[in-house]
C-alpha cells in the first residue's frame, strides 16, 4: 500500500469515527509473546474474520421476476403458489410495495438499499450512456447487501438472474470485480451476469467466473438453481452450523421465454377457460376477501390494446389459453423449487430462524406480447390471422425447448389486476406495484398480517439489516461508504405498529423518460410522448395525471384539473428528486442502442472453444456486411462440425462442415437459408470464409462462400435480420438448440481451429 493511499484511508477512518479503523487491520496484531522456544511462547489466537451477531437469522430473498400482482395465490391471484402462500400464512403482506418498471433497475435498487440512478443503473447496463445515473456501473461506495453481511460474519450465495454486470467486464477478460463474486457473493450459480435472462431447456450458466457445461440431463433452469442452492447451503452447515447465510434466489421465470414441462402446462387445463374479463373479476373479489386491495376497490377499464374475451374467436382462444396455461404452470413449477429449499432449511432445523423476504416481481406483468402473443418468429408482412394460425400449427410446442413464448397483453393485463398497464410503464400502478411477503418464524408474531404502508424495492435491504441486528459497515472492501437511501419498514411489523404512518413518504419512479412521483398519498404522473417501443400515443395518453392514490388506489380518478397547485407541488418534488438522484438528463426508449464489448470495432478474434454470451454478439453482425473467416486445420476429410454458431432454432447464423462441404445457414423469421460449397473442403491448413452482404433496414442479403480464397459459393435471398436470441455464441460448437437442421448439437467440430476471425466489410 502506497503512503498517499494509506494517508487517504486512515483519513477517511477518523472522519467515519473508530469502527472504521478496523477495515484497514486485516491482520491483527499479536498480543502473544514470542520465545525462543515454544515452552518460553505466550500463543494468542486473535478473531480474523468478521463474526454474526449471536443468533442472527439466516437470510432468503426470493425475487420471482416478470409477475404482476394478481398472478400468485399468495394475492388473490388464481395462479398456485403453496409455498408462497405458506410465507403470506407464518408471515406478513405488503400491499402497497413498488418496484422500477423494468429488472435491472429495480436489482440494483434491491441490492443497494438506494435508488437505482444512484447507483448508475436507471435502465440496462447494455444500454448504458454516458452520465452518473445511467452507466451502468454500481459504485463501490455503496455496497451490496452480500457485502454487508459478509462483513458481519455471513456466507453469501447468489443464484439465477443478476443482471448489474457490465457488457465490457462480462467477458472472460474481467474484470471480475463487478461480477457477483466481486460483490460480495462468496458463491454465484447463475445467467451471465449482464444478461437479462436465458433459455429455461437450454440455460447459459455460470460458477463463479466460469461458464458452466450444459446439463446433460437437459433438466429445467430453476431445478438446476434450486439443487444449487440445497448444495450451497448443506455445504455451509456442515462446516460451520453456527454461521448464518445470505441466500439471494433470483428466478428466470416468469420472464420469458415462458418454458416448462407438459405436466405443469397440464395441471391447468382449463381452468382459465372463461377469458381474462372473468380472470380479472374473480382475482379482485378474492383479493378482497384476503385484504390485500381495499373492500371498495373496482376494476378499472381494460387496457386499450386488450379486446373483451368474448369478442376473440374459437381459434384464437384455444391459442392464448395455452399461453396461460404455460405460465401459470411455469409459475407454480418456480414456487415449487422455492418450496424444495425451505424444505431444506426446515429439515436441518434452520427455517425458524430464517429471515425470508419474497419478492414477487420485479416489475409488473410484460405485455409485450401484445395481441397474440409470441413463441414463434413469423413474416414481418404476416397478418394476425396467419400469425394465429402458425402458432396453433404448433401449439404443441410450447412450454418445450422450441419455443420462445411470451402470453398475449390480454393475459398480462389480468396478472397485474387490479391495476392498468404493464412492465415498462413507471407512471402506471401496472408498471411498479408488486406483491412483498416477509416471514422471519422467530420473531414475526402477526401471522398472517397486513401492511398497507407504500414500500419500495430500496426499503428491503435496509428492513433486512434491522430485522437481522447487523450494520452497515463504514468502510467496505476500502471503500468509504455513502449512506442506504431506503427506508426500513422493521417498524411497521409488529401487530401493535399495523397501522403506524408510513415512512417511506416520497418516491420518485422513472425509465426512459417516462416518470412520476409519490408524495405523502399522491401520484402525479407524466407519461412519454412515445411508448418503449418508438409509436407515437395519442394525445389522451400522455396527458399529465394526478391521483389521490392513499384513497383512488388503482389510479381510476384523475384529479389534475381539480387540483393544479398539488400538480406543481408534485411536480416541483419529482424535478429536485430527480437532481438529487441523478435521474437527469431523460433519454426515451427509442433513442437508447444496445452496447457491448465489440462498440467501436470492426475486427474480432476469436479462438478454439471461445464463447460470448447473446450480449456481446459484435454489434456490427446485425448491422452491416461482414465475413466469418475460419483458419483450420484438418486432418482428414470426416472431420465435420460447427466453426462458428450463434443463436438458435429462433434464429441466428451457422458456418459449418459437413460431408467435407462448407456451409452457412442463416435462420431469420421462420426460415433458413442453406448455402453449401460447389466443391469439397480439403485436407491440412484450410482458410475457410463466408462474406454476408446487407444494409440496415433493406432485406437483399447475399452469403458467398470462399476455401483458401476461391469462391466455391453464394445465393442471394431476401430476408430480414436473424434474431440471435437468447442462445451462446459458440466457437467449435453450437450448443442450445440448432440454428439449422442440418446437423443436430452440439456438433462438435473434429479438425482444429486456429483463429475465428469477424470483420465488418462497411
Amino acid at each position: 500500500m502506497n503512503n498517499k493511499h494509506t494517508l487517504g484511508l486512515l483519513s477517511a477512518a477518523l472522519t467515519l469515527g473508530t469502527s472504521a479503523i478496523a477495515q484497514y487491520s486485516p491482520t491483527p496484531a499479536f498480543d502473544g509473546k514470542i520465545g525462543k522456544t515454544l515452552a518460553d511462547t505466550q500463543e494468542a489466537f486473535p478473531q480474523r474474520n468478521p463474526q454474526a451477531p449471536a443468533g442472527a437469522p439466516n437470510i432468503v430473498w426470493i425475487h420471482i421476476d416478470d409477475i404482476g400482482y394478481g398472478a400468485s395465490t399468495a394475492f388473490g391471484g388464481l395462479i398456485e403458489t403453496p409455498t408462497l402462500e405458506r410465507l403470506a400464512k407464518q408471515g406478513v403482506r405488503f400491499t402497497n410495495y413498488h418496484t422500477t418498471a423494468f429488472s435491472a433497475p429495480t436489482r440494483a435498487a434491491l441490492l443497494t438499499g438506494r435508488n437505482a440512478h444512484s447507483v448508475h443503473f436507471g435502465f440496462f447496463a447494455h444500454n448504458a450512456y454516458g452520465t452518473p445515473g445511467y452507466d451502468g456501473y454500481l459504485p463501490f461506495e455503496k455496497a451490496t447487501a452480500a457485502e454487508i453481511f459478509r462483513e458481519n460474519g455471513y456466507n453469501t450465495f447468489a443464484l439465477g438472474k443478476y443482471h448489474l454486470t457490465h457488457p465490457s467486464d462480462a467477458t472472460q477478460a474481467g474484470p471480475f470485480n463487478r461480477w457477483p463474486t466481486g460483490r460480495g457473493f462468496d458463491h454465484y450459480f447463475g445467467f451471465p451476469p449482464e444478461a437479462w435472462g436465458t433459455d429455461q431447456w437450454h440455460p447459459i450458466l455460470y460458477r463463479d467466473t466460469h461458464r458452466e457445461p450444459e446439463d446433460p440431463q437437459g433438466r429445467h433452469v430453476t431445478t438446476l438453481l434450486a439443487n444449487e442452492a440445497i448444495k450451497y447451503i448443506a455445504d455451509q452447515k456442515s462446516a460451520s452450523p453456527d454461521k448464518p447465510f445470505f441466500l439471494y434466489f433470483s428466478t428466470g421465470a416468469g420472464h420469458s421465454p415462458h418454458q416448462v414441462s407438459k405436466e405443469w402446462i397440464d395441471k391447468y387445463k382449463g381452468k382459465f377457460d372463461a377469458g381474462w374479463d372473468k380472470y380479472r373479476e374473480t382475482v379482485l373479489e378474492n383479493q378482497k376477501k384476503l385484504g390485500v386491495v381495499p373492500a371498495n376497490a373496482q376494476l378499472p377499464p381494460r387496457n386499450p390494446d386488450v379486446p373483451e374475451w368474448n369478442s376473440l374467436s374459437d381459434k384464437e382462444k384455444k391459442l392464448y389459453l395455452r399461453f396461460i396455461e404455460l405460465y401459470a404452470g411455469f409459475i407454480s413449477q418456480t414456487d415449487y423449487e422455492v418450496g424444495r429449499i425451505l424444505d431444506f432449511i426446515e429439515h436441518i432445523g434452520q427455517l425458524d430462524n430464517t429471515l425470508v423476504v419474497a419478492v414477487i416481481g420485479d416489475n409488473g406483468a410484460e405485455g409485450a406480447g401484445r395481441a397474440a402473443g409470441s413463441f414463434l418468429p413469423n413474416a414481418p408482412d404476416a397478418t394476425h390471422e396467419q400469425i394465429v394460425d402458425n402458432y396453433l400449427k404448433h401449439i404443441d410446442q410450447l412450454g418445450t425447448e422450441f419455443s420462445s413464448a411470451l402470453y398475449p397483453s390480454g393475459w398480462a393485463a389480468a396478472a397485474n389486476t387490479p391495476f392498468r398497464y404493464y412492465k415498462g410503464y413507471p407512471h402506471y400502478e401496472g408498471g411498479t406495484h408488486n406483491a412483498l411477503i416477509i416471514s422471519y418464524p422467530k420473531k414475526i408474531t402477526d401471522k398472517g398480517g397486513i401492511r398497507n404502508q407504500y414500500t419500495y424495492v430500496s426499503d428491503i435491504l435496509p428492513t433486512t439489516i434491522e430485522l437481522a441486528g447487523v450494520k452497515v459497515p463504514s468502510v467496505v472492501n476500502g471503500y468509504p461508504q455513502e449512506p442506504l437511501e431506503g427506508v426500513s419498514v422493521a417498524y411497521a411489523i409488529a401487530p401493535e405498529n399495523k397501522n403506524l404512518p408510513e415512512r417511506h413518504t416520497i418516491q420518485y419512479h422513472e425509465t426512459t423518460s417516462a416518470y412520476a412521483i409519490y408524495k405523502d398519498g399522491w401520484k402525479a404522473s407524466f407519461p412519454p410522448e412515445k411508448d418503449r417501443y418508438g409509436r407515437t400515443l395519442p394525445a389522451s395518453d400522455t396527458k399529465i395525471q394526478l391521483y389521490h392514490v392513499r384513497e383512488d388506489f388503482n389510479e381510476l380518478h384523475d384529479v389534475a384539473e381539480k387540483y393544479p397547485d398539488k400538480l406543481k407541488e408534485l411536480a416541483d418534488a419529482f424535478d429536485a428528486e430527480a437532481w438529487k438522484y441523478n435521474v437527469y438528463p431523460l433519454k426515451p426508449a427509442w433513442e437508447i442502442q444496445d452496447k457491448n464489448i465489440y462498440n467501436g470495432r470492426n475486427k474480432v478474434v476469436l479462438y478454439s472453444g471461445s464463447y460470448l454470451s447473446p450480449f456481446s454478439v459484435p454489434a456490427f453482425i446485425n448491422s452491416s456486411s461482414y465475413s466469418i473467416a475460419a483458419d483450420v486445420d484438418i486432418p482428414t476429410p470426416k472431420d465435420d462440425g460447427v466453426l462458428l454458431a450463434s443463436g438458435g432454432y429462433i434464429g441466428g447464423v451457422s458456418l459449418y462442415l459437413k460431408g467435407n462441404k462448407l456451409a452457412f445457414a442463416y435462420n431469420a423469421e421462420g426460415r433458413t437459408i442453406e448455402v453449401v460449397s460447389n466443391q469439397p473442403v480439403g485436407k491440412g491448413k484450410q482458410t475457410l470464409k463466408a462474406e454476408i452482404r446487407q444494409k440496415t433496414g433493406d432485406r437483399k442479403r447475399s452469403i458467398t462462400l470462399y476455401i483458401n480464397d476461391r469462391k466455391v459459393g453464394g445465393q442471394n435471398f431476401e430476408l430480414g435480420p436473424a434474431r440471435h436470441s437468447t442462445e451462446a455464441f459458440d466457437t467449435g460448437r453450437d450448443t442450445g438448440t440448432a440454428v439449422t437442421a442440418a446437423y443436430k448439437p452440439p456438433f462438435t467440430f473434429a479438425g482444429t481451429i486456429n483463429t475465428i476471425t469477424l470483420e465488418s466489410l462497411d
